[in-house]
């Protein structure tokens, strides 16, 4: 079956993925559960919903994304109209993370689908409860020839990565993206990576710390504070510090209780390895806050720590849990001094009242995408695009940037032959003066 060529076939397939997936709803949230405690609230505003409404856009707008777009042509080329036409690139290997294992299996499977693809989609070891979900319903929608869920770790992926592909999506750390660029780089296959990095929270002395405190727990602990988006450490003026911890202190006790070892609302580490990971981060005699932890249930508490050493192992790389390092600065100048010892961010967020403050930092930084005044739900939009710059990633999707990721854009010029202007052709003879003047005015 040529699916490329298609359209009726893709619309009618995703109906069916769309059907399934309500459906099975309640067993992905189970799955999500089992794999790491992932409370239902979670399960659904990040992953389910997210992928039935991505589901839902995608079949709504497919036939005006597919369609051949009509551009502005080149007078070089009168009489003519010119095209873009969207084109499969043909056989995608899409590697999905643990944090998010249904939403980034699914959504970018769902626009390689779209835009006529061939998929094989790999899902995370680590959530094996949601990969044999995610299996079984590409199983029950698709035939194995247009997509293909395989499982399995390590050695899998490398032999995945050994054959030939014609795009490769992949969702993970910054190291292991090198790793799928080396791999994509033997055949120049194109790659979209969405990684990570040591994403800032800048906070001033105009800011509202009450609202600030609320929003930036919620950014940061949602998914025990394993997210790619999740604030890195909180960078705040000096003098508004020990207000700001105090208000951070209170809006965790909300969330989560006084013990949120026994919240049904906190996620756990995704498994023993990375528990000793982030265990290891921990310097007692700098927590302020939480710092329990449980190796046997993968626990660990949200926890503030007062953070003064940019050498530590805390500030060395990407967090990606629930430990909250808080620095502060004194001058604009410092706040430069801490950021520009990274990579670029995937995200970065900024507190304040001052919009000549906030518009400088989102202007003199690079970064992936990020808020004024929240955290982490830039994301949420399908028509802002997500992905990194630099270290934090290569391209970018979501909504119709989404099918235009996994489509290559193929120029077409249709030429009239009603007239044939000789200007261009050989001899040119004194044809110079006229290519000039026709020239400068394009």
């Amino acid at each position: 079956m040529n699916y490329k060529t298609s359209l009726s076939f893709r619309k009618e397939t995703l109906v069916q993925l769309l059907n399934a997936i309500v459906i099975h709803e309640d067993e992905i949230i189970e799955a999500l559960h089992d794999d790491f405690k992932k409370p239902a609230f979670e399960a659904v505003l990040t992953e389910t919903n997210y992928v039935i409404t991505e589901l839902k856009d995608t079949i709504k707008n497919l036939s005006k994304w597919a369609k051949p777009q009509k551009v502005f042509p080149s007078i070089l080329n009168f009489p003519s109209t010119d095209f873009i036409y969207k084109e499969p690139y043909g056989k995608v290997l899409i590697i999905a993370p643990w944090n998010y294992p249904f939403q980034l299996a699914l959504c970018p499977m769902i626009a390689a689908v779209a835009a006529g693809n061939q998929v094989v989609v790999k899902p995370s070891e680590l959530t094996p409860k949601t990969s044999a979900v995610i299996r079984k319903i590409i199983e029950k929608i698709f035939h194995i020839n247009h997509v293909e869920c395989i499982e399995g770790g390590l050695e899998v992926s490398q032999k995945l990565l050994a054959e030939r592909w014609d795009y490769i999506f992949f969702t993970g750390s910054p190291s292991v993206g090198k790793i799928i660029a080396k791999a994509a780089a033997e055949n120049l296959t194109p790659v979209t990576l969405e990684l990570g990095g040591k994403n800032p929270c800048i906070i001033d002395e105009t800011a509202n710390l009450k609202l600030a405190a609320k929003r930036i727990v919620w950014g940061k602990f949602i998914n025990a504070g394993q997210t790619c988006i999740a604030p890195d450490y909180i960078l705040i003026q000096k003098d508004m510090k020990s207000h700001f911890i105090a208000y951070l202190k209170t809006e965790i006790t909300k969330a989560y209780g006084e013990n949120p070892a026994l919240s049904p609302d906190f996620a756990r580490i995704i498994n023993t390895k990375n528990w000793l990971r982030l265990a290891n981060l921990i310097e007692e005699e700098k927590v302020i806050f939480g710092g329990q932890t449980d190796i046997e249930n993968n626990y660990i508490a949200p926890t503030l720590i007062e953070e003064n050493d940019m050498e530590s192992l805390l500030m060395q790389e990407e967090i990606f849990g629930p430990l909250l390092p808080i620095l502060s600065y004194e001058k604009e100048e410092d706040i430069k001094t801490v950021i520009s010892k990274f990579e670029k961010p995937l995200a970065l967020y900024v507190f304040s009242e001052n919009k000549r403050f906030s518009e400088k930092i989102i202007t003199q930084y690079s970064f992936g995408g990020g808020c004024i005044n929240d955290t982490v739900v830039h994301f949420s939009n399908k028509r802002l695009p997500f992905g990194g710059v630099g270290h934090s990633g290569i391209g970018a999707y979501h909504g119709r940037l989404s099918f235009d990721t996994f489509s290559h854009k193929k120029s077409i010029v249709k030429k009239a032959n009603w007239l044939d202007i000789p200007l261009r052709y050989a001899p040119y003879n004194d044809k110079l003066k006229s290519i000039k003047k026709i020239l400068k005015w394009m």
